[in-house]
């Protein structure tokens, strides 16, 4: 089939080499003209025959809404749009409801596999009505990993976006847990090797994953990552999850946790444990250090 693929950042870049290899065809817009293949999204438009999908990976927020609006302006009824960036799932109900209006379809897709994706294949979620998935489905297949598994229908509009979030938090909470262990074997001088330590992990054991897989594959290049400066970002997805979990009262410690201690990394004199060395010098006359 067709697909036009706007954004050809690194995942939207490999996910394209990906479904041609697959035997589809894609045209690519992006605002780098090095790396599109037409000049803008009329013209991407224009060379798709109908019924036309549009698959959209930038970033989420303004730059989503701004580019959905125009292709709501240049797309016909019985064409797709699939969302297949970061957004958050509330902003996909919108987009269907913006997108219905006109009769055109709408899809979101989270997707995961990062850089390794045009190799392994991509993790897809996503969610909407049966007859506009359908219209998706030989790019979904193109890029999912092989075998059974690695893609689902979630549910409806908003739920692939909405189980790609709980993935992310997840994904945060055991690269916490890993980080934490990580730096207790290292603070304690009979452990002489760290590295090989979690190279031991990576058969036999209840907690391998691909996640531990890469963390030994930075070991390697780095082996007590002397070269990386203790700061983390978070997406924003980390955030979103929190606030889900609240809106529905359903406890989520382990991920907020997690997702606290990236805000923590950004702090070289921490506030909090300001307050806490004042109150323990108050309450037990523990010694505190001088700023």
């Amino acid at each position: 089939m067709e697909l036009g693929l706007v954004g050809l950042g690194k995942m939207g870049g490999n996910m394209r080499e990906r479904i041609r290899l697959a035997g589809h065809t894609v045209i690519g817009y992006d605002r780098n003209p090095d790396l599109a293949d037409v000049d803008s999204l009329r013209e991407l438009v224009g060379r798709l025959k109908g019924p036309r999908v549009v698959w959209v990976m930038v970033p989420a927020g303004a730059a989503t809404q701004a580019t959905i609006d125009e292709l709501g302006e240049l797309l016909e009824p019985g064409d797709v749009v699939v969302d297949g960036g970061n957004s958050r799932w509330t902003d996909d109900e919108k987009h269907a409801v913006e997108l219905g209006l006109k009769q055109i379809g709408f899809v979101d897709c989270g997707v995961s596999g990062g850089v390794w994706g045009l190799e392994n294949g991509y993790a897809l979620m996503y969610g909407g009505a049966k007859e506009h998935v359908e219209k998706v489905q030989p790019i979904f297949d193109a890029l999912k990993p092989e075998g059974e598994f690695g893609a689902v229908h979630a549910g409806k509009v908003g739920a692939g976006h909405f189980a790609k979030m709980v993935h992310n938090g997840i994904e945060y909470a055991m690269m916490q847990a890993y980080a934490e262990g990580w730096e207790l074997l290292e603070a304690v001088h009979s452990v002489t090797d760290v590295r090989e330590v979690f190279r031991s992990w990576q058969s036999g054991t209840v907690i391998r994953s691909w996640l531990l897989d890469l963390a030994v594959n930075a070991l390697d290049e780095d082996e007590h990552l002397d070269q990386l400066k203790g700061y983390a970002q978070d997406s924003g997805e980390g955030r979103w999850t929190v606030e889900a979990a609240i809106d529905n009262a359903v406890p989520l410690p382990t991920i907020t946790a997690s997702l606290f201690a990236r805000f923590g990394s950004r702090q070289d004199d921490s506030p909090q444990m300001k307050m806490i060395a004042a109150l323990r010098n108050q309450f037990g006359g523990h010694s505190v250090e001088k700023a």
